[in-house]
């Protein structure tokens, strides 16, 4: 990948109608299933502006900016299985969504909704508070209590959490969506590309900072949103990394003979990337990397294969990360794996991998078990001894996007390899 030229780019208007068809896709075919699962015959998300739910935006047709005023949709299983998409709104939303009522004060709008709700009779009707992930605890206190307060007495003991539903609606990903991701991530992967190159930086001149501003920028340009600020490290010899150092590198003065890394998130028509790699600056009497860090690169990939090999449907988070530990230990890798879902958020919800900051076991979140068609960062680093460095340790920080069929995992544009070189 040399640049993000390569590659089409729809502008912001033109993102629409796709965007809004993988929301219908989505509603019809994926949201009847997970209601079922999770034998759920309501679910209701309810938010006010300026205090959205996080899951709100990955519910609604484009282009939509806030939830104006109190905005009710209500996703009712019917006996055929199907799903009604309804809204109780002062404004409409329009299609997908039929209006149950619009217009009026708040208070009929509160009425409204107990009246369609004591109407429909559902007996789990999911809601979206949490103890445990954020992002299915959108239901603001104040809106719980207006809820319960407009439903009888007899539905209160019908709430339940729809937690486990948000959880399986951000995580699983659609045939479409699937398709359309390698793209997505090769955008972030031709940024890089072109950030550690000559036409970027100048050694002895242009900083790590230069760096990561030149990636936000670009994205910039291009209207793709990041979702955090890209960063950009070196390291080189004579700067200590020890076995213990959760992250190696500084910031300043690129210099030759350095090796470079970055931390890139994107998110384009809805999905978003996070990727890591690794290049080295040329010296001047060089033509190629040297043989250490080849070999120091080629163990993170074997890291990765070990990591990806664990991937088992219905093993947790808690499990893989162990069973790549142990694996690692044994070929003699010093590794650590932190890993996590990807899709409509960067840290998406799902089955948790090690933390950088927790190697062990990851209560509730990595106990959560590995769905099939699910996506995620193959995330982590591993540390060797480097001998053209009088063997001190080198960090390799690795990360790349790639999902899971059921049987294998499969990287949506590919992984690193090879080193990227600044000559």
């Amino acid at each position: 990948m040399s640049s993000v030229n390569d590659f089409a780019i729809l502008s912001p208007r033109e993102r629409v109608a796709p965007e809004n068809q993988l929301l219908l896709e989505r509603l019809d075919t994926l949201l009847p299933k997970l209601m079922a699962e999770q034998q759920l015959d309501m679910w209701l998300v309810i938010n006010r502006e300026k205090a959205e739910d996080p899951i709100y935006f990955t519910l609604v047709p484009q282009p939509t900016f806030a939830a104006r005023r109190t905005t009710m949709l209500i996703f009712h299983r019917l006996a055929d299985g199907s799903v009604e998409k309804l809204t109780v709104n002062r404004y409409p939303l329009g299609a997908p969504f039929t209006a149950a009522w619009q217009g009026g004060s708040l208070e009929q709008q509160w009425q409204a909704l107990a009246e369609l709700i004591i109407a429909k009779d559902p007996q789990r009707i999911g809601i979206n508070v949490s103890d445990e992930w954020p992002v299915a605890d959108g239901l603001t206190s104040a809106l719980h209590s207006r809820l319960k307060s407009v439903l009888p007495q007899p539905f209160h003991n019908r709430l339940v959490s729809a937690e486990q539903l948000v959880v399986r609606w951000l995580e699983q990903r659609t045939d479409t969506e699937l398709a359309i991701y390698p793209h997505i991530v090769s955008l972030a992967r031709s940024a890089i590309a072109e950030a550690f190159s000559s036409k970027v930086i100048t050694p002895g001149v242009t900083t790590t900072e230069d760096v990561a501003w030149y990636l936000r920028e670009r994205f910039s340009q291009l209207q793709l949103p990041v979702w955090f600020m890209p960063y950009v490290t070196l390291q080189r010899p004579g700067l200590t990394c020890e076995q213990d150092t959760a992250f190696c590198g500084q910031s300043g003065v690129i210099r030759r003979g350095d090796i470079l890394h970055t931390d890139v998130g994107i998110c384009y028509l809805k999905l978003c990337t996070d990727t890591q790699e690794m290049a080295y600056v040329l010296k001047a009497d060089e033509q190629d990397v040297p043989e250490g860090l080849k070999a120091a690169l080629a163990t993170g990939n074997q890291w990765q294969d070990i990591l990806t090999r664990q991937f088992v449907a219905g093993r947790t988070g808690n499990e893989i990360l162990k069973a790549t530990q142990q694996k690692a230990k044994a070929a003699g890798i010093l590794s650590s794996t932190y890993s996590h879902p990807l899709g409509f958020f960067g840290h998406a919800p799902g089955p948790t991998i090690g933390m950088w900051d927790n190697q062990s076991t990851t209560p509730v979140q990595g106990d959560w078990p590995l769905y099939a068609n699910t996506a995620y960062a193959i995330e982590g680093n591993i540390k060797q001894a480097i001998p053209e460095w009088r063997n001190q340790l080198a960090q390799i920080m690795l990360e790349q996007s790639a999902y899971f069929d059921g049987k294998q995992v499969i990287y949506l544009a590919g992984r690193q390899t090879q080193w990227h070189l600044v000559r």
